[in-house]
């Protein structure tokens, strides 16, 4: 340290100064110096020495003092903002550790080898209960089928992602763990691909099947936090495929995508069938983006209060061709794709006619959705229309296809701003054999300064739910009221 080497070195010009000093003196006089001079020169000496270690006391701990103060702003000064981390070439350079994300590691700009580890994590705990829904329901052939009653506090999702870029910035990464409590599954994927632009990004590995605006990386920044009735009833799901999108000018969005099929969570590749499912989805927004940049970009409230009117509007469209996936002697199949509107699944025994399988048949679905925001207002919307047809089945049915529409609406307003939004919602299924319809009512409580932390209140009522879901909180067949609390934390 140079003030530490600045005290020494003065220390030893003190002892050669006085050490001179008493060789001169000896050497110029002829007598001795008197007791009584001799110990006043000592004394002197003492002093000055005394003096002189003060000196460098406080020299030294003005040194510290410094010395913290420069660890100090080099930390930031304990403030957000960008902190220091070194590279592979031996430097530091400075690194903001939250990216839409938690920064891991990121390499210096001029290492031979960029990279960049990224964390991210979603987590649903939610409490249901459905204990007030009818016991049984009846399906369109008479058929009395129990309503699966629920009471429990679930884990309902969590996922944990790790991914960013390798080699090359625009080559990108994901590796995905996918668990529901809810639905007792596992799901262990990842996603490649690579950015040639703003207009164009492809990709490979696992997604949602964009058939519906909420499987356009949208989860879970809904108006409540799952999706509604109507939706979980009509949308595809979650497949393995190859995907394009990108964000054209004017503000047209797009994302085309070709994969095994509807839903194939927890399916091995040997029962998938030999059909690709194809999908799309277009959406444009005239006036901006219609959310802040990053993971929640899609979310449909105003957590951010624009202060300009935001609007989207958007279309989707989805053709497949399904199998059962199980062996044709199992009467329960392993495809829960797709159900009719009476609550039963297609492909089970006993669908469309007593004793009868569908073994293959066709879906397709089109979908029309909008929204707007405008000062902490969101309100969202979107319409569905599903065709079943073109069926192989062991035994005669009594028609030919089925077709199904209906709708979602959900309006939301921050009462508080960034802090309260009060929510209601509602959908209905207008269908081939049972109308169904809910309304719900709740609110979203941000407690911390951040859209990716909430919890929220909800209690809706359903009457004939067509669809059942372990990781949603609908059962077929359901008919009550059911509330929930759910924390979300989405980061």
């Amino acid at each position: 340290m140079r003030l530490r080497r600045a005290g020494c070195t003065l220390e030893i010009a003190v002892v050669l100064m006085f050490t001179a000093y008493f060789a001169t003196s000896s050497y110029g006089q002829a007598a001795p110096p008197s007791q009584s001079t001799l110990e006043k020169q000592i004394e002197d000496v003492k002093a000055e020495n005394a003096a002189v270690r003060e000196q460098l006391k406080t020299m030294e701990e003005q040194q510290k003092e410094l010395q913290a103060t420069v660890d100090s702003l080099q930390r930031g000064l304990g403030a957000p903002g960008p902190a220091v981390q070194p590279n592979q070439s031996g430097g530091a350079e400075p690194v903001e550790r939250y990216q839409d994300g938690i920064v891991l590691w990121r390499s210096s700009d001029k290492d031979r080898i960029p990279f960049l580890v990224k964390y991210n994590q979603d987590i649903q705990l939610r409490y249901l209960n459905t204990t007030s829904s009818e016991d049984t329901f009846t399906d369109h052939l008479g058929t009395v089928r129990d309503v699966h009653k629920r009471n429990d506090i679930t884990v309902n999702r969590t996922m944990f992602v790790i991914g960013g870029f390798v080699f090359d910035k625009r080559f990108v990464y994901n590796f995905k763990v996918w668990t529901s409590a809810g639905a007792a599954s596992i799901v262990v994927a990842g996603n490649l691909g690579w950015q040639f632009g703003k207009a164009l990004t492809l990709m490979t590995g696992y997604t949602g099947v964009p058939g519906s605006r909420s499987l356009v990386n949208t989860f879970p920044y809904f108006a409540a936090t799952d999706r509604t009735m109507a939706d979980n009833f009509f949308r595809p799901g979650f497949t393995q495929g190859t995907w394009a999108m990108g964000e054209l000018p004017k503000g047209i969005n797009y994302l085309g995508f070709v994969g095994n099929g509807l839903n194939t969570l927890n399916i091995s590749a040997t029962k998938i069938d030999t059909n690709l499912v194809t999908s799309g989805s277009v959406w444009w927004e005239p006036l901006g983006n219609y959310g802040a940049n990053g993971k929640s970009r899609n979310m449909y409230d105003d957590y951010f209060s624009s202060k300009q009117v935001r609007i989207r509007i958007g279309t989707s469209f989805t053709h497949a061709r399904e199998d059962r996936f199980s062996n044709l002697d199992v009467s329960v199949p392993e495809n829960t794709s797709m159900y009719n509107s009476d609550g039963v699944l297609l492909f089970s025994t006993g669908a469309f006619a007593p004793g009868v399988t569908v073994n293959e048949a066709t879906y397709k679905m089109s979908a029309i959705d909008a929204g707007i925001k405008w000062r902490g207002l969101a309100a969202n919307g979107q319409f569905y229309s599903r065709w079943v047809s073109d069926f192989e089945a062991d035994g005669p049915l009594p028609l030919e296809s089925t077709f199904d529409n209906g709708f979602d609406l959900s309006v939301g307003h921050f009462v508080v701003p960034r802090k309260l939004n009060v929510f209601g919602r509602g959908s209905m299924v207008f269908g081939q054999f049972s109308n169904s319809w809910e309304y719900a009512g709740g609110f979203k409580w941000h407690f911390l300064p951040t859209e990716r932390l909430w919890l929220s209140g909800e209690l809706m009522r359903v009457h004939r739910a067509p669809y059942s879901g372990a990781f949603t909180p609908y059962t077929a067949g359901m008919d009550g009221w059911a509330p929930m609390i759910q924390a979300v934390l989405a980061f």
